[in-house]
């Protein structure tokens, strides 16, 4: 086994470092505050944004996996500098990099995502997490490093919270059986990637040699809207049917005024608008992690939000 050195430890980077370090393998997590030891686990505190310290934190690295994630209003200006430290760490020690990306970059689309779509971003932070990628591409093709990217949809499952579409603005009401509001049309399909399975694609694609120099789509179950996965929660909460209304366009740009993380969430609308379809078929027919069942998801979710203070009662 060998050490895994993981950026961030939000909820992408939590679930990474432990499903390595429960694989047997030596996890050392990056973060500017850094944070309590667990078995396998061992914290540092720096910024993951300084390639000097980032080289050194990452010697003798299998994998440096950057799940390092800015404040989101933030992503333009703080994405670039992580970004180049990482590839600088990874030029340096060898270690393959395996970069968290998001659908962003592709831009709006017509039809499923595939990986095989240009990056054609129209908003800021689309164009920034794209860029990202692109740089780390070309050190790769030019052979200065080994580099993958695991792409995932909006993120859902245990841990996730503040960040996720369906986390704590949604789960803790339909525990209760309350309404939930929905950015966009709540019965447009749209594909949710569960969280432990972005954390087996990181760790996956980190020891398989074929898997680099391109990116990829996490093992995603088949596209379902805001609607359905509120009563599928519901239902399993036993507190159902939901009941979903769309938060009109009026008091999201009222929202944008006050809050830093709604004024930003303009840029993807169009994601909530209309279809939002991912195709992880590329993914599923190389390598061997697969989506989780969505019964399973939702079962797991739910007992994770039951056990928080806030939503126990």
């Amino acid at each position: 086994m060998s050490l895994h050195v993981v950026l961030g430890f939000g909820p992408a980077g939590a679930a990474t470092a432990r499903l390595l370090a429960a694989q047997g393998h030596s996890v050392r997590v990056v973060t500017r505050s850094g944070g309590s030891p667990e078995p396998g686990i061992e914290h540092l505190a720096l910024d993951a944004a300084d390639p000097e310290r980032l080289t050194a934190a990452s010697r003798g690295a299998a994998a440096i996996h950057h799940c390092a994630a800015p404040p989101y209003h933030r992503w333009v200006r703080a994405w670039p500098p992580l970004v180049a430290s990482a590839c600088a760490a990874a030029e340096a020690t060898g270690a393959v990099l395996v970069m968290l990306g998001n659908l962003y970059g592709y831009g709006p689309v017509d039809g499923p995502l595939t990986e095989e779509l240009p990056l054609a971003a129209t908003g800021p932070k689309g164009r920034v997490r794209a860029a990202g990628w692109e740089q780390a591409r070309a050190l790769h093709e030019q052979g200065r490093v080994r580099a993958v990217e695991v792409r995932a949809s909006d993120f859902f499952g245990p841990g996730v919270t503040d960040g996720g579409h369906l986390a704590a603005r949604v789960v803790p009401a339909l525990l209760r059986g309350r309404p939930v509001s929905a950015l966009g049309d709540p019965a447009a399909p749209h594909s949710w990637t569960y969280l432990p399975d972005v954390a087996a694609a990181m760790a996956e694609v980190a020891g398989e040699e074929r898997a680099w120099g391109r990116p990829w789509h996490v093992p995603t179950q088949p596209a379902r809207s805001v609607r359905e996965m509120a009563d599928r929660i519901a239902a399993e909460a036993g507190t159902g049917p939901a009941v979903v209304r769309r938060i009109p366009s009026a008091v999201l740009g009222l929202a944008g005024l006050l809050s830093p993380l709604m004024r930003e969430l303009k840029e993807i609308r169009y994601q909530f608008d209309r279809p939002f379809v991912v195709d992880s078929s590329a993914y599923e027919s190389a390598f061997t992690v697969r989506a989780t069942p969505v019964d399973d998801q939702i079962k797991a979710t739910v007992d994770w939000w039951r056990t928080r203070p806030d939503t126990s009662g």
